[in-house]
């Protein structure tokens, strides 16, 4: 394919001016971002004007009808992916949508169909998955070195984290907290890592004891007289082959650390933590642990859309699937749903609640 992919922005806001287009830019060799629509006429001009863009929008489906589109980053709040991202895959575009994939399963299972249907590209902004250590370590679980994985631990902590801007505090528009927005990230690290693997039930407990009053932010100030979301949540996944995941995240807990990402797999030859990538074997009658002496430095983001534009460009089998989406999004809304009636709930009977 000799000609330039032609990409269009939804969405004029931070994560498309601090990441996608950028990102897009670094490959002008390969790259047109040749139209940006937000539903703030101010937003999709002023991003326009600061990357040159040449179309600004009010309205996404007018971009389609305007502009020769190949490729759309849909960057919107949480409510907006589904229809943004089905609107372009049904305009022939290929689609990375930001995490999460929606707001409910129906959405993203939705979403999924129509990449099918107009056999499309349809991928996600786990950005984590392109880091070396994600990486790294896929390749050792992938070679059995690990043997089978049966238990992981995840956390996406943060002490006062709630982002003083944005909409991450707006349940309607961003259907949760901490869980939907980091929690999210590491889920996603831990199920690549062990394959994806069908869940079969949640149990979660979400509260809201600190981001409802003011206090120190270390993200900014927050609405904290509007906080209609969770500030922690925590719980446990199991998966129909046994396995198991303990899940912490929090925009906003008494802990000592202002930020903990992290992923601990167990499994019966070997264990791993991942940030930072450090692995635990019993090898030869000793106990080892085993460090990178070196990991690429090359970021998650341009990994991830590096690898978008060259899937766009080759073909090449996409890193995130719709598939996996569909399954991240049960577990979420099995999470909230466990949460909300107090009780552990089977992934098919959670996926009755439309909406979180």
């Amino acid at each position: 394919m000799n000609k330039k992919l032609k990409v269009g922005i939804v969405g004029g806001g931070g994560i498309a001016r601090g990441v996608h287009i950028p990102n897009y830019l670094k490959h002008s060799d390969k790259v047109e971002v040749i139209a940006v629509t937000d539903i703030v006429k101010e937003t999709a001009e002023d991003c326009a004007e600061m990357f040159s863009i040449p179309h600004a929008f009010t309205d996404y489906k007018e971009m389609f009808r305007k502009c020769d589109l190949d490729a759309v980053s849909v960057c919107t709040p949480n409510k907006f992916h589904a229809e943004a991202a089905i609107t372009a895959l049904e305009e022939g575009c290929h689609v990375l949508c930001e995490k999460p994939p929606a707001i409910n399963v129906a959405e993203a299972t939705a979403m999924a169909n129509a990449a099918k249907e107009n056999n499309k590209i349809l991928t996600y902004g786990f950005h984590f998955r392109f880091s070396p250590e994600v990486r790294t370590l896929k390749r050792f679980t992938d070679a059995g070195d690990l043997g089978e994985i049966y238990a992981a631990s995840i956390q996406a902590v943060r002490r006062r984290g709630i982002p003083g801007w944005g909409v991450f505090t707006n349940k309607e528009l961003q259907g949760g907290g901490p869980l939907i927005d980091i929690g999210v990230h590491m889920l996603d690290a831990a199920l690549y890592l062990m394959d994806y693997p069908e869940p079969e039930s949640v149990f979660g407990a979400t509260y809201q004891k600190i981001g409802n009053r003011k206090g120190v932010g270390l993200m900014g100030d927050w609405d904290w007289q509007n906080f209609s979301i969770e500030d922690m949540a925590r719980g446990m996944i199991r998966f129909k082959n046994g396995a198991t995941i303990m899940l912490e995240t929090a925009f906003a807990a008494n802990v000592e650390k202002d930020d903990v990402m992290n992923v601990s797999l167990m499994g019966d030859e070997g264990g791993a933590d991942v940030f930072p990538l450090k692995i635990y074997k019993e090898i030869h009658e000793s106990l080892i642990d085993i460090s990178p002496a070196y990991l690429p430095k090359k970021g998650y983001h341009e990994l991830e859309l590096e690898s978008f534009i060259n899937e766009c460009l080759t073909g090449e089998e996409s890193l995130s699937s719709p598939e996996q989406g569909i399954i991240i999004q049960k577990i979420i809304n099995g999470f909230y749903e466990s949460a909300r009636i107090g009780e552990a709930v089977k992934i098919e009977d959670s996926e009755k609640a439309s909406k979180l």
